[in-house]
């Protein structure tokens, strides 16, 4: 079953949002850390230092018969800047990161630091990088196939691009096997954000009595279920911000104000995005992004979007904000609060037949058919779920998934799940986990307004807390490694 969730409502979920780990503004060394981990757009320039690298590693090896036998400065005139365990890190990737680290500081607005602690910040950050790429490599850690996917789908749209498949023809055809390079460099970053993630959660404890207390603070009344209805609008960059002309940035600004303008006055976000297209948006190089979001709770926001928009009064927009990926603009539209949050809910058993080295779809696809003849035969539903469904979630409770709400399984699923009449089964249909059969057993109205107070006060003080876990980890971490760094 838990393949196949994507949310949950239950008030003792371990289910954080991934903003959780976003990046408060903590000082610059946090800063910097944060941007040494964070780079979807800088994957386009990853390839850099790759043969470089790869030449120092060899050296490194030559050079260090034991990881703690130590190096002096005269054996770092190959450009190695310092050894993490026994990876080298090139003088060259450093200049490389403080450049960015200054474009996006300058971008921030934030005040710069001196060259020296700037410096002296991207070089642990990039330490740490390497301490945590080494524990994912020894860890195996492979991040999911669909957050790969959708970080790549988002770099595509960055780009003006609208699939995947053209990202790869487009990086191909500027040099052959960007687009693997690329698509590895998304595996890494995903793997070190699981790899976070799991680390701080281990040591957040979060008990029931810190909810409770939580609950009856001040605090609290920020937990109201209030939804924000918005429309957001981006004049994307087409690369970094580092990486591009005063000419782009001023061009990009420009029409970051007139769509401020415009939206002051209308909530049309087709109107504003046409107007912007027919404007002097048409000779911008990437496309103008954007439009009406809906209603959404500001917990399921990124957190320097929800900190813009709480404030506002409906009607107002936000000051264009520059971001590493491009200039946002957001306007309140409306906005209500839900004292009772009802949701329908669907009592649901499933059989899994799983696509897989044994099955090939063809063959889980005829088991599956099966299946479904056998249960027009008036077979079990909850028997052929426990003998033959490949869900080792479910299968043991007779394909059980008790409750399911809107929005916790794949769109096939949900969707097929609201077809079917309560006492029902399904026919066969496939989603990305393989070839299914479901059964509504029940339908209901449920009250979730207490359970999700809850759960936002779970975030809310995971949100606190994790800052300062994920600092102690980063701390262990470095301290029982090997690190030279030459002067």
């Amino acid at each position: 079953m838990t393949a196949l969730n994507t949310k949950q409502y239950d008030s003792q979920s371990s289910y954080l949002p991934t903003e959780a780990l976003g990046t408060p503004k903590l000082g610059l060394k946090k800063l910097t850390e944060a941007l040494m981990l964070s780079t979807l757009m800088g994957a386009l320039s990853l390839t850099a230092h790759a043969a470089d690298k790869k030449a120092a590693s060899t050296n490194v090896e030559k050079a260090v018969p034991s990881a703690k036998a130590p190096i002096s400065t005269r054996e770092s005139t190959n450009g190695i800047i310092a050894i993490v365990n026994d990876t080298p890190i090139l003088k060259s990737e450093l200049a490389s990161a403080v450049a960015t680290a200054q474009a996006r500081i300058q971008a921030s607005g934030q005040p710069a630091p001196s060259p020296q602690r700037l410096q002296n910040d991207v070089l642990n950050g990039l330490i740490l990088r390497e301490l945590q790429l080494d524990m994912v490599k020894r860890a195996g850690i492979r991040p999911d196939e669909n957050a790969v996917n959708q970080s790549l789908g988002r770099l595509a749209q960055s780009q003006g691009l609208k699939s995947l498949t053209e990202l790869q023809q487009a990086l191909d055809a500027k040099q052959p096997g960007r687009y693997a390079a690329v698509r590895a460099q998304v595996i890494e970053e995903e793997s070190l954000k699981a790899l976070q993630q799991s680390q701080v959660a281990r040591r957040v404890r979060i008990t029931d009595h810190d909810v409770d207390a939580f609950l009856a603070s001040p605090e609290a009344q920020k937990l109201q279920s209030t939804e924000y209805r918005t429309i957001h609008i981006r004049v994307p960059f087409s690369d970094d911000y580092n990486r591009i002309t005063d000419s782009e940035k001023k061009a990009a600004m420009q029409i970051a104000q007139q769509a401020q303008e415009l939206l002051k006055s209308s909530d049309d976000a087709e109107m504003v995005l046409s107007q912007l297209s027919a404007g002097t948006a048409k000779n911008y190089i990437a496309p103008v992004q954007g439009g009406d979001m809906g209603f959404h709770p500001a917990a399921g926001l990124p957190i320097d979007i929800a900190k813009q928009i709480t404030p506002l009064e409906i009607g107002q927009v936000t000051e264009p904000q520059i971001t590493p990926e491009g200039i946002d603009i957001v306007k309140l539209v409306d906005k209500h609060t839900n004292d009772n949050m009802i949701i329908p809910q669907w009592k649901v058993r499933h059989i899994l037949v799983k696509k897989d080295e044994r099955n090939s779809d063809a063959l889980a696809e005829q088991k599956i058919n099966d299946l479904y003849e056998q249960l027009r035969r008036d077979a079990d539903f909850a028997s052929l779920a426990a003998t033959y469904s490949d869900d080792p979630g479910s299968a043991g409770r007779g394909g059980d998934l008790d409750w399911v709400a809107e929005g916790q399984m794949v769109p096939e699923f949900e969707e097929m799940m609201k077809r079917t009449p309560e006492g029902d089964y399904s026919t066969p249909f496939k989603s990305q986990f393989g070839w299914h059969i479901l059964k509504v057993e029940g339908v209901r109205q449920k009250d979730v307004s207490d359970t999700v107070k809850r759960n936002l006060a779970r975030e809310a003080l995971y949100q606190r807390l994790a800052p300062q876990a994920q600092e102690d980890w980063l701390q262990e971490l470095r301290a029982n490694a090997y690190v030279e760094v030459f002067n």
